[in-house]
């Protein structure tokens, strides 16, 4: 038997992070979804224990201010992706620049630089993971996946998801249901197998 599971993800990562924290017994408030405040200076050991617990789930801490931007970034991301019942109408550039208050091209070139990869890449790899998704747990259709994600129109989509996965989102989806109808013939015989020994 399989499950098909839909995450929240900014909120599972949320709900993670509090689970680890109140493990130690901090007194902290979550900022933000990538920041955390404590009210306390944390020792070396300590922070070294949290580092270490917080790893396990990977999640890391991160040093410098710049790869802490470049995390932001990429939270904004698939927040936009995954929380908004549809992406921002307006320039996702529009959007990361006003959401994270520095200028676009600034957050552009920091990003390349940290990651050696766009943001556009990286919007368009979330945006197909999001899209694969959806089609899994057969929520929408792929015209109303794409209008969701903001594409243009459905070639648009398809186009991307192929250049991404190598497949068309049609071939996905035959995909993914001949693997369901394969997994509930074998559930079935499986079953019919169990009850035969049984007799």
């Amino acid at each position: 038997m399989n499950l098909y599971i839909k995450y929240d993800i900014p909120f599972t990562c949320k709900k993670v992070l509090q689970d680890i924290l109140n493990k130690y017994d901090l007194d902290y408030s979550l900022v933000s979804f990538w920041e955390v405040e404590f009210r306390e200076t944390l020792s070396e050991s300590m922070l070294s224990e949290l580092s270490s617990g917080l790893s396990n789930y990977g999640i890391e801490i991160v040093d410098s201010r710049k790869s802490m931007l470049v995390q932001k970034i990429k939270d904004a991301i698939v927040e936009m992706v995954y929380l908004e019942d549809k992406l921002p109408t307006s320039k996702i550039s529009h959007y990361l620049a006003d959401k994270l208050n520095h200028r676009y091209g600034y957050i552009s070139n920091l990003f390349s630089e940290v990651t050696y990869t766009s943001i556009e890449n990286f919007i368009i790899l979330q945006k197909i993971e999001r899209a694969k998704q959806l089609m899994i747990t057969n929520e929408l259709t792929i015209s109303e996946i794409a209008w969701k994600l903001n594409y243009s129109s459905l070639a648009h989509l398809s186009n991307q998801f192929k250049n991404v996965t190598g497949l068309t989102p049609s071939m996905f989806q035959r995909i993914i249901n001949r693997r369901r109808i394969a997994k509930a013939e074998k559930e079935t015989i499986s079953g019919t197998n169990l009850r035969i020994l049984k007799i």
